[in-house]
C-alpha cells in the first residue's frame, strides 16, 4: 500500500486521453478502488498524445494512460528526447479499428483485399491518419496494410491525428481512412462518414492496448504508489468485467462531460461487444475490448513490449537494432505488477511470453525478435 501520511491520502495525477479504454482508470477513481490503497487518483484529460508523453516526461503527471508504441518510443529516443520509461500494467485489450471513408466504401473498398485493388487505380495515394508515429494505430495501421500487399509508406501516405479530430478530418475530405481507439470507429459510423474496414483484434487477436506508464524515475522513487495504483486499476477493471451492469454504468459514466463527452449508445456498443461495419455487417465480438480477462490483460508481458520494438525497427524509426529483451525487461516492470498481484488476488500467467498468429498468419512469440523484424517482405 501506498501508505496514508498525516491522515492525508497521497495524490497521484494520472493523465487520459478521452476514449473507451480509459475506463478502469476512470472508475478507479469514481468508485473509490484508489483509496482502498492510500492514494488518491486526480485525472488529467489531455487533447494528444504528444500531450501527455510531454507532461509525463517533465514530471507534470505522475502517470497516465498511454499508448505501449509511445513508451517505447520514448524509451528509444525515437522522435524527441530519450528517456527512461516504466510501463507498470496493460489497462487494455482489443477494441481499436481501421475505419474507411464512406466514399472508399462506396467504391468498393471496404476491406484489406478490396482497399489494395481500389488503391492500385487511384490516380493519387491515399491517406491514412493514425495517432502517434511510433504508436499502437500506427503500427497495426502498417500491418495491416502491408499484410494486403499495400505499403503504407511509399504506397500512402500517413498522418498523425488526435483521435477527436478523425471523424471530422474523415467528414471534411482531409484523410481517407483512420485507426483509432473507440468511441471514434463507432462514432463515423453514427455520423455516416465511415465504415469499419477491420479490427484491431482480427489484425492481432487479444493484442495489448493502452498501459499505465511513468518515467523510470518515478517508479525508482515511488514504488510504493506504483504498486497502489496498479492494484486499484486491477480492482476497477476487475469490477467492470463482473456484470453487464456495471459496464452500462461505466459507459453511462464515460459519456460525461468530464471524460468523453459523447453519446451514451456510442460508447457502449462496442464496449458490450455488439458490432456494426456501417455497410451491413453485424455482430456479437468473440474479443471485445477487455479490461481483466482474470488478470491475463494486466500483465505486462515482455513480449508485447518486443513485439513494438520489431515494429519500430521494420519501419525504419530506430537507427540501430535494439537489444530487445534487455530493453523490455527494463521497460516492463513486472516486479511492481507482482507486488499489486499480489495484494488483489490476481492470477499471474505461467510466462512472461505470450505468442499470437496475426492476420498476415505469421506467429510472434518473442523468441527470435531480430529474425521477425528482418523477415516481411514490405518493410524499410
Amino acid at each position: 500500500m501506498a501508505g496514508i501520511i498525516n491522515n492525508q491520502l497521497r495524490t497521484v495525477r494520472i493523465g487520459f486521453m478521452p476514449l473507451t479504454d480509459c475506463a478502469s482508470l476512470v472508475m478507479a477513481a469514481e468508485c473509490g478502488f484508489d483509496r482502498q490503497y492510500g492514494i488518491r487518483i486526480v485525472l488529467s484529460r489531455e487533447t494528444s498524445w504528444a500531450n501527455v508523453r510531454d507532461k509525463m516526461t517533465s514530471g507534470a503527471l505522475d502517470a497516465a494512460h498511454v499508448l505501449y508504441g509511445l513508451m517505447y518510443g520514448v524509451q528509444l529516443g525515437i522522435g524527441c528526447q530519450q528517456q527512461a520509461m516504466a510501463v507498470l500494467m496493460n489497462l487494455s485489450r482489443n477494441g481499436q479499428a481501421v475505419t474507411l471513408s464512406r466514399t472508399l466504401a462506396e467504391q468498393g473498398a471496404l476491406d484489406g483485399p478490396s482497399l489494395a485493388q481500389h488503391l492500385r487505380d487511384l490516380p493519387r495515394s491515399a491517406t491514412f491518419a493514425h495517432t502517434f508515429p511510433t504508436g499502437n494505430h500506427a503500427m497495426l495501421l502498417y500491418y495491416w496494410l502491408a499484410a494486403h500487399g499495400i505499403d503504407p509508406l511509399r504506397q500512402a501516405r500517413a498522418l498523425t491525428l488526435p483521435p477527436a479530430q478523425m471523424v471530422g478530418s474523415l467528414r471534411a475530405g482531409m484523410i481517407d481512412g483512420f485507426c483509432a481507439g473507440e468511441p471514434w470507429g463507432q462514432r463515423a459510423i453514427d455520423e455516416d462518414v465511415g465504415v469499419t474496414a477491420v479490427t484491431s483484434q482480427q489484425i492481432w487477436p487479444d493484442h495489448p492496448g493502452k498501459v499505465l506508464g511513468t518515467t523510470a524515475a518515478f517508479a525508482a522513487s515511488e514504488p510504493g504508489t506504483c504498486r497502489a495504483m496498479i492494484a486499484a486499476l486491477l480492482d476497477a477493471a476487475r469490477w467492470i468485467e463482473a456484470s453487464s451492469a456495471n459496464k452500462e454504468r461505466t459507459a453511462t459514466v464515460l459519456a460525461g462531460s468530464a471524460y468523453l463527452n459523447t453519446g451514451r449508445e456510442t460508447i457502449a456498443a462496442r464496449l458490450m461487444g455488439q458490432y456494426d461495419n456501417g455497410a451491413g455487417e453485424r455482430w456479437t465480438d468473440q474479443r471485445p475490448l477487455s479490461f481483466h480477462g482474470d488478470g491475463e490483460v494486466n500483465f505486462p508481458y515482455l513480449s508485447d513490449g518486443m513485439w513494438f520494438m520489431t515494429q519500430h525497427q521494420r519501419w525504419g524509426l530506430l537507427r540501430g537494432e535494439p537489444d530487445y529483451l534487455a530493453q523490455a525487461q527494463a521497460v516492463n516492470r513486472i516486479d511492481l505488477y507482482k507486488g499489486a498481484a499480489e495484494m488483489t488476488g490476481t492470477q499471474l500467467p505461467a510466462s512472461n511470453m505470450r505468442g499470437s498468429t496475426l492476420i498476415d498468419g505469421v506467429r510472434w512469440d518473442g523468441s527470435d525478435p531480430r529474425g521477425y523484424a528482418g523477415s516481411f517482405a514490405i518493410r524499410q
